[in-house]
């Protein structure tokens, strides 16, 4: 017994050091930035981009905020100045399917770093993906004519915090991670030992085959797909220092995260914003199913020298 309290308080802490030594700083910086009011400066340099999109320049600044915060900052941001750029139902559609490709990119894509890759192809997947996405959302939705109804958006506080009251809220929001992930941990364990994982790895195995997607760390992508790339992102940093895991599982493991994950929270977000379900839930998943195919047949091609480049 001891020594399995162990072994579970090992994984638990080196999979919370990995969101702790991000997440802290990345936070303080967040605050920092929103304190100074810089973000609507930078969202200024992505204006040009909204344009292929169909989305008002001023929408750049929802985009920049949710990469360089969260969706829920993104989401606060809207908020500021959707009364003066509505949208309708396609425009917010393809707003929130960019964000849910390219968001929290100041922790989330070093949590991928901490587990082996580059920073640099799992940028191009989120950034370019997202982008590429929303801009064939955007001519489909045109081209037929649908989802052109305006969107009222639901009220949301955009109340300023007081420094305490976001501190109090960061250690709140720590203690939450802390607890969710031992609940994962401890809840991955006990289905691997009652073979559970074993079943639906085989229930899996056509389709982890089909995506190139190694059985190893299936369990973890399923976890991080439903809950979000953060919390599968660490458990794979936690199973990787633990179990010899090849490279290239872990790559396609994150870079599939990296276009499909928290599909449950994330999309009932963006729809009860007023989003339409097919682009946020379903071309969304065809799209992340050949973008990943032609990755798998990228990484599949290239010899291992340049893979680890």
């Amino acid at each position: 017994m001891k020594e399995y309290i162990n072994k579970i308080l090992k994984k638990w802490w080196t999979a919370c050091s990995i969101f702790f030594k991000i997440m802290i700083p990345v936070s303080i910086l967040i605050k920092i930035l929103q304190e100074t009011n810089t973000m609507p400066l930078l969202g200024s340099l992505f204006e040009p981009l909204m344009y292929p999109l169909g989305l008002p320049g001023e929408m750049s600044l929802v985009w920049v905020t949710a990469m360089f915060s969260n969706i829920y900052g993104g989401i606060l941001a809207l908020s500021s100045i959707y009364s003066d750029n509505p949208l309708n139902v396609a425009q917010i559609t393809t707003l929130s399917t960019l964000i849910l490709f390219a968001h929290t990119f100041l922790v989330e894509i070093p949590i991928c770093q901490k587990a082996g890759t580059k920073f640099l192809p799992i940028f191009l997947i989120r950034f370019l993906g997202g982008y590429l996405f929303a801009i064939l959302l955007n001519l489909g939705y045109s081209f037929f004519g649908v989802y052109q109804t305006p969107v009222n958006l639901p009220i949301l506080t955009t109340e300023k915090l007081s420094l305490l009251e976001w501190s109090i809220g960061e250690v709140q929001k720590y203690i939450t991670i802390a607890a969710i992930v031992m609940l994962l941990i401890l809840t991955l364990d006990f289905l691997e030992r009652i073979k559970v994982i074993e079943i639906i790895n085989r229930l899996l195995y056509p389709v982890i085959k089909f995506l190139g997607i190694s059985p190893k760390v299936m369990p973890l992508t399923l976890v991080g797909m439903t809950l979000g790339l953060a919390y599968g992102g660490g458990l794979i940093v936690a199973e990787s220092k633990e179990n010899d895991i090849p490279k290239k599982d872990i790559f396609l493991s994150l870079a599939l995260l990296s276009l499909f994950h928290s599909i449950i929270e994330d999309s009932l977000l963006m729809i009860g914003l007023g989003a339409s379900w097919t682009g946020v839930f379903l071309f969304r998943f065809i799209y992340t199913i050949v973008l990943m195919l032609l990755i798998v047949k990228i990484v599949n091609k290239l010899p291992i020298k340049y893979f680890m480049k």
